[in-house]
């Protein structure tokens, strides 16, 4: 019993856990905030701002100082043998150089055996050695340490300006995936409506028909118009199933998560028509496009900065210490074994004097890559400019649209009734009903378009200002 216990509340507490990881009831801006967290895109934007921050530390500590620590132990299995001439090991060499240089060939002395002759084979050093240095080193002066500095701090302002690029995508994205999602929603719902009334038509027609009171060309109209209705039924439902699926993919969920949207399309209509937006000052040295281009031009000054710190000395400075024992035999590990230390202190310059032209080229080069950067930035700019003024041309569109797909539709849906009323009263044709039935449907998708519209300009024009006000 007490096992069972323990079984059911871990599977509630795992339940809860997974409900709180997994939405399943959200609002537009929940969706938005949910994904700015968890959208993979997202995610990958912020961890490379922890790359680019690392990066700056990395720089940072190469100039620095650095400690290294080496320990060598040589075995010498066959001890290298080294050829000398005999005769430097001749014990009365001495004697014959005096009696050189003092002429003593005529004194009566006893005869010097003659000096040896060849090679003696002669092995240096011994047959074990370990040796123990550590070495501090520190950069003094170095062009290219300074600019990569500047370098790594540009790096780590690229890195969030393309999160901030990343994360208005995503907001965008999932704006798009939500409408989307409302759009196959409220368009099954109509759908549904319509066929509903097409039977019900379809079904007093037919009772008309039987008791010899209509024609059977009206019959066929309306199975006509149902079966047409009812094959954009299965369609937008199979659309419906993916339009979810991309709305997890944009969330960062499953594909298969199980999501209710509390948010309908004609509210959020409402709330994303503004005109005050459409006043906003065209500025597009705001726009994150624009930083990002800006980035783009401060890198090329850096590395123009880089090519010619490569002509200036750079000097360095370090100093080790060590130990280091020998021995014909593995005595290292024992306190009898004797330790020779030693140490050296030292500056490094090194001068660049002549390259044969190599670093007058590639400072060249990058000079002109710098002047592309400058010229692609004045042409972002320029297209910036136009992006926004295109986004704000939609948008008003948009919104003009939309009130004229809802007169549309009050006067598609008064047509129809109006036929209807005509068709079963006798005075009118079931081709014109007919008419006046497509014209409706059609009326209906255009008006839900036209607020899906309203809805996505409106997050394109916000995104072209780097805006992302909620009204």
């Amino acid at each position: 019993m007490k096992k069972t216990l323990i079984i059911v509340v871990g599977f509630i507490i795992f339940q809860v856990g997974y409900s709180q990881d997994q939405p399943q009831n959200l609002s537009l801006q929940e969706a938005i905030d949910f994904a700015l967290e968890n959208n993979r895109s997202a995610i990958n934007a912020a961890r490379d701002i922890d790359v680019a921050e690392q990066q700056k530390k990395e720089t940072t500590a190469t100039g620095l100082p650095q400690i290294n620590a080496s320990i060598d132990y040589q075995n010498n299995l066959k001890q290298q043998v080294s050829l000398l001439p005999a005769s430097a090991f001749d014990p009365l060499s001495g004697i014959r150089q005096l009696e050189e240089y003092y002429d003593l060939e005529d004194l009566e002395i006893q005869a010097l055996p003659d000096p040896p002759e060849g090679f003696l084979p002669i092995t240096f050093g011994t047959k074990h050695s370990v040796t123990a240095f550590a070495t501090l080193s520190q950069k003094i002066f170095d062009g290219s340490y300074l600019v990569g500095l500047q370098s790594a701090k540009v790096y780590l302002e690229i890195s969030e300006n393309a999160k901030i690029k990343t994360d208005l995508e995503v907001r965008k994205a999932v704006i798009e995936a939500y409408g989307n999602v409302l759009l196959a929603e409220e368009s099954i719902q109509i759908l549904e409506r319509n066929i509903d009334v097409l039977e019900k038509n379809l079904f007093e027609t037919q009772k008309i028909y039987e008791n010899g009171l209509g024609e059977e060309e009206s019959v066929e109209q309306l199975q006509i118009t149902l079966s047409g209705v009812k094959s954009n039924l299965n369609n937008v439902e199979r659309l419906k199933t993916l339009a979810y699926q991309m709305l997890n993919i944009t969330l960062g969920l499953d594909i298969y998560n199980a999501l209710v949207l509390t948010d309908n399309l004609e509210t959020l209509t409402d709330q994303n028509i503004s005109l005050s937006i459409l006043e906003m000052e065209n500025n597009p040295k705001s726009t994150i496009d624009y930083l990002i281009a800006e980035n783009d031009k401060t890198s090329k000054e850096l590395l123009l900065k880089l090519e010619k710190s490569k002509a200036l000395p750079t000097l360095n400075a370090f100093i080790n210490g060590g130990y280091s024992g020998y021995g014909d035999e593995f005595n290292f590990t024992k306190k009898s074994q004797d330790w020779f230390g030693s140490s050296l202190l030292g500056v490094s310059l090194d001068i660049p004097i002549f390259s044969s032209g190599m670093r007058n080229a590639s400072t060249q080069r990058a000079k002109i890559n710098l002047e592309k950067a400058e010229t692609e930035l004045t042409e972002t700019e320029q297209r910036i400019k136009l992006q926004i003024a295109s986004a704000k041309s939609d948008y008003q569109f948009a919104i003009e649209d939309y009130e004229n797909k809802k007169q549309n539709l009050n006067l598609a849906e008064r047509i129809e009734t109006k036929n209807q009323t005509k068709f079963f009263e006798g005075i009118g044709s079931s081709f014109e009903l007919r008419q006046a039935q497509t014209q409706l449907y059609t009326a209906q998708q255009e008006m839900l378009q036209a607020m899906l519209d309203v809805i996505n300009t409106k997050a394109t024009l916000e995104t072209a200002l780097n805006t992302t006000i909620l009204n």
